[in-house]
């Protein structure tokens, strides 16, 4: 599973006019190559306006080291992206990926030996990393870059104590729902654009003597996840944005009413022997499937629809037909009324232990809208909320949805809420009371646990 880079706590299966200042023009030359996932990467032969780094002085011979999760293929785009930077400038970036990133990162800032930029997947962890006393505020370049191409709502997101520190990075979307786009022309269904009009299709298919929904949890050690995207979707479209923040925070209990009704909401659909399991077998059999193989059962004919995130699209094999008239695509899962659009969803974060100017160049590059295009252009699987990135250098139309989600000035977009919340909670009892409530408990016993988890202040 591949969500938010390379975090344990991430999911792992697995943005327009141009910035002031900034030329951007791509030149290929020669034949395209192509990257382990088969997208073009042509970037080696990219041409940016390298006037903008002048004001960073002189950095030929620099070198910025870069700390990440996001490891092979995934980051085989990723150094291609940064030709442009060491072309213009003279600087090397120097990449290392590590699947152990969130520990080490944290073991290599403690004990003084950080590096020059660390790609964070998670807010929390962004905090930690702050609270170290090692990380240093973003520069007055990447905060203006931050302003223009970004929401307020991810500019927060970098933001520790009042202080700006890391500007977003990637991004992808949780809200989605997986379907088949040929039985729905076929069987007439229509995409729903409320949470009402996604019951009454759920209905309309289960009266066919059809399961609608299919669904795995099945994770390893993390088993449970899927179930917290869901109840965190749910958060968010019956009590909204506001209120969502106080539950993460734990400023509202996890056993209050509104934490309560979503997980009730949620239950309508995945504890519901009508909608669930299609192809699979009986409510139970969400815990035991993967969540890498529940969805497979649309090509399959034996379900409808499948809650996950754009990152799953990587589970299809090769040859699938992932478009809006394909074999599958997906929909925004809507809210309650077609005022609002929120958005659950993950990301990482670009953060610097050092102010040497060769970083703060290579902080501004990560930030400008230039840099997101050209990424775009390097690989799939791979979108930004930046609004500069342009829709059309995005190859994979899933990727295209996902950018046109996050683009859309009525998105709320909120952070997956189990990676802000504390480890004993978001990776622990949130996960394994998820998992003891499908297999059959009740969501009173379920809130009480999980409130029960939290630290105690």
């Amino acid at each position: 599973m591949f969500g938010h880079s390379g975090s344990s706590r991430s999911r792992v299966a697995l943005a327009g006019a141009l910035s002031v200042g900034l030329a951007f023009s791509l030149t290929a030359c020669g034949g395209d190559d192509k990257d382990e996932s088969g997208a073009t990467t042509d970037t080696a032969a990219s041409s940016i306006d390298c006037a903008q780094f002048s004001q960073f002085g002189d950095l030929k011979g620099k070198t910025v080291s870069v700390y990440t999760g996001i490891v092979t293929p995934e980051d085989t785009p990723h150094k291609k992206s940064y030709e442009p930077f060491e072309k213009c400038t003279g600087a090397t970036v120097k990449y290392e990926g590590d699947k152990a990133f969130e520990t080490q990162v944290l073991v290599r800032a403690k004990a003084g030996n950080p590096p020059d930029v660390a790609f964070v997947p998670q807010p929390g962890l962004l905090k930690q990393l702050v609270d170290t006393g090692k990380a240093v505020e973003a520069p007055k370049e990447v905060a203006d870059n931050v302003d223009k191409w970004w929401g307020k709502d991810w500019k927060a997101y970098g933001t520790v104590n009042g202080k700006f520190y890391a500007a977003p990075l990637g991004a992808n979307v949780k809200s989605f729902v997986w379907y088949s786009p040929k039985e729905f022309a076929e069987k007439g269904y229509t995409v729903p654009t409320t949470l009402d009009e996604l019951k009454q299709l759920s209905d309309k298919i289960a009266a066919t003597g059809s399961k609608p929904w299919c669904a795995g949890i099945g994770s390893g050690d993390a088993t449970g996840w899927p179930v917290t995207d869901w109840v965190e979707d749910f958060m968010l479209r019956l009590s909204g944005p506001d209120t969502y923040d106080k539950w993460v925070k734990h400023e509202l209990p996890f056993n209050g009413p509104e934490s309560t009704a979503a997980w009730n909401a949620v239950g309508d659909y995945l504890k519901n022997d009508k909608y669930v399991n299609g192809g699979l077998g009986d409510v139970k059999s969400v815990a035991s499937t993967t969540f890498q193989d529940a969805g497979l059962q649309i090509l399959e004919g034996t379900c409808s629809l499948h809650r996950q995130a754009s990152f799953y699209a990587a589970n299809f094999t090769k040859g699938t037909d992932i478009s809006k008239d394909g074999d599958i695509f997906a929909f925004y899962l809507p809210g309650k009324d077609t005022t609002t659009k929120p958005v659950l969803g993950g990301g990482e974060f670009t953060l610097a232990f050092a102010d040497r100017p060769e970083v703060k160049a290579f902080q501004y590059y990560l930030s400008t809208d230039t840099w997101a295009n050209v990424k775009a252009k390097a690989s799939t699987g791979w979108v930004s909320a930046n609004k500069g990135l342009k829709v059309e250098n995005l190859s994979s139309p899933i990727d295209q949805l996902s950018a046109q989600t996050l683009q859309d000035p009525a998105a709320q977009f909120r952070f997956d809420g189990s990676d802000m919340m504390p480890a004993a909670v978001g990776s622990n009892a949130f996960w394994k009371q998820a998992t003891a409530w499908i297999t059959g408990q009740d969501t009173t016993a379920t809130v009480n646990n999980i409130e029960n988890a939290w630290p105690k202040k």
